[in-house]
């Protein structure tokens, strides 16, 4: 019986084999995990290097779109040349594919000039504003922007933003177009749907009705969606014919001809889908050593429309 249990009792060695097989197993299971790690670890690394590096050529190849089409936008009025009414040009560069558009500045409505009837149009016919709302945001816009201290009807001074423990008014010109989102009345809403339709760099008191877009030509007053429906169809016609533009009727003195500022949008897309949007607005100089004058240089969104006038390190003159 002694020599039965000495037999099914392990000896220290092989107790001490068997803890070691265990640590050997926990080491090896370890060691993968780490391993495993490591090798998600770089593969991550590698894939953010190659987007950082995809997303470097897309920027680069819009920043050249864009230069491309302020060349092409400043050579003679030749058959062939662009033209700033918004039509798209598609061109390859490699592997890289390159969309560019262009209209003149006055396609937009500018803060910093236009009147009474045609703020007070874009709030109510695009921004979704009551009457009396829009009658009080278009005050304050013009309270903002004027240089006294004189509150208009329905409009907010210094001591009004005060009361209501905001900053304002600046008594000067809008800066950029997303200083009206500062003005007394305006919601977040309303200046969601009205910002692509606003600009600082026109500074003329109309729209082009040419180059304008629907929610642009919708904002002058008594303008009919039929009427604008028709004339954006004579308009698409037009240039599909190379025939001259007709005028839009309901503009009235509130046309506007093209004016030498362009807003330019070039997208560049990668095989892999890196995209990059680049949205500037210049103007000509005859300065030979500074031929263009960069008003605004942004990263656009997904839609043009979407793209907001922000105010960056390129607001202002640039050279």
């Amino acid at each position: 019986m002694t020599m039965q249990a000495r037999r099914l009792d392990p000896t220290p060695r092989m107790r001490q084999q068997g803890i070691a097989l265990v640590l050997v197993l926990w080491l090896t299971v370890m060691l993968t995990v780490i391993a495993a790690g490591f090798a998600y670890s770089m593969r991550s690394e590698a894939l953010a290097a190659g987007n950082a590096i995809g997303y470097a050529q897309a920027r680069a190849a819009a920043d050249g779109a864009v230069e491309r089409t302020a060349f092409e936008l400043s050579r003679p009025r030749l058959p062939d040349a662009w033209s700033p009414d918004g039509t798209p040009h598609a061109w390859a560069d490699g592997a890289i594919a390159l969309v560019a558009s262009a209209t003149d500045e006055t396609a937009k409505i500018d803060l910093n000039a236009a009147g009474d009837a045609l703020l007070r149009g874009l709030l109510v016919q695009v921004g979704g504003a009551d009457a009396d709302a829009a009658a009080r945001i278009v005050d304050a816009i013009i309270d903002w922007r004027d240089a006294d201290d004189l509150k208009r009807p329905l409009g907010a001074e210094a001591a009004d933003y005060a009361a209501a423990g905001l900053k304002g008014p600046a008594n000067a010109p809008f800066e950029a177009v997303v200083d009206v989102a500062r003005v007394a009345g305006m919601t977040p809403a309303i200046y969601g749907r009205v910002v692509g339709s606003l600009t600082v760099h026109s500074r003329q008191p109309g729209i082009n009705p040419a180059t304008a877009s629907r929610e642009v030509l919708m904002s002058l007053p008594n303008a009919d969606p039929a009427q604008v429906d028709a004339y954006l169809a004579a308009r698409d016609e037009a240039r599909r014919a190379r025939t001259p533009v007709p005028p839009f009727p309901g503009a009235g003195a509130l046309a506007a001809g093209a004016i030498q500022t362009w807003r330019i949008r070039a997208q560049a897309s990668l095989a892999d889908g890196v995209t990059f949007v680049r949205e500037a607005v210049l103007r000509p100089s005859p300065d030979p050593a500074r031929p263009l004058v960069v008003l605004a240089w942004l990263e656009g969104g997904a839609s043009a429309t979407a793209t907001t006038d922000k105010k960056n390190d390129a607001d202002g003159d640039r050279p």
